[in-house]
């Protein structure tokens, strides 16, 4: 499926990349919500090989800020899976070393995407007030990130708060030509510029309950367009 080299994240785990030709793995090979068959195309990133990822990359988060308090931003609504999972392990490195880090999570909503398109109208939806960071070491949790707009302007929202630290991880990175800004420091996995669903990201709010990261069909685009 992929290969495991350096990508264009400026951090310490440059995260797996997936080669613009891979079609995804048949949808017969796995189980998913029976009602959206005609809507997804292919299984492209399984629901294991997430974990397996999100387990290594909480290894590598823990050995760069392990011993020091930590408060996780999670960027709703499609990273809640991710950054539920990546807290869980982190959880589990501490109780399988003898590093102790203390993790606080807070919650911020982003909308910059209508239908399959990203827009320049960014909404940063819910807490405006994010004073809990100062002072804080900060891991922004982020599901994906294409051009990095929506990215920078977080970024910038947050560094208002003087936070002493901020790191951001980001399961998927989108390989686009128009990118503004630095990538995240801890990746998940290098995807080319295809539109995926599933694992909580969604189109439309559909497609959320997918446990794996999928290709959308043609046909699921137009059904679910608004």
């Amino acid at each position: 499926m992929a290969e495991c080299v350096p990508s264009r994240a400026t951090g310490l785990e440059g995260g797996i990349v997936i080669k613009d030709d891979w079609p995804g793995y048949s949808l017969e090979l796995f189980t998913y919500p029976e009602h959206y068959r005609e809507d997804i195309e292919s299984v492209y990133i399984p629901h294991g090989v997430i974990m397996d990822r999100t387990e290594r990359l909480a290894r590598h988060i823990m050995d760069d800020i392990g011993d020091h308090d930590m408060v996780v931003l999670c960027v709703l609504k499609g990273g809640y899976k991710f950054c539920s999972d990546l807290v869980e392990f982190i959880k589990v490195q501490c109780r399988n070393s003898n590093k102790h880090l203390e993790t606080r999570v807070e919650f911020i909503r982003l909308k910059s995407y209508l239908n399959d398109q990203s827009t320049e109208d960014l909404h940063i939806i819910g807490s405006q007030d994010l004073s809990v960071l100062r002072g804080k070491n900060v891991l922004i949790v982020e599901a994906i990130v294409d051009t990095g707009k929506t990215m920078k302007a977080l970024l910038k929202h947050v560094e208002a708060f003087e936070p002493k630290m901020v790191k951001v991880a980001g399961l998927l990175v989108k390989r686009v030509s128009n990118v503004v800004g630095n990538l995240p420091d801890y990746v998940g996995f290098e995807i080319p510029n295809r539109f995926v669903v599933g694992y909580a990201l969604d189109y439309n709010e559909y497609f959320r309950d997918l446990n794996h990261i999928c290709v959308i069909s043609e046909i699921g685009k137009v059904k679910y367009k608004i």
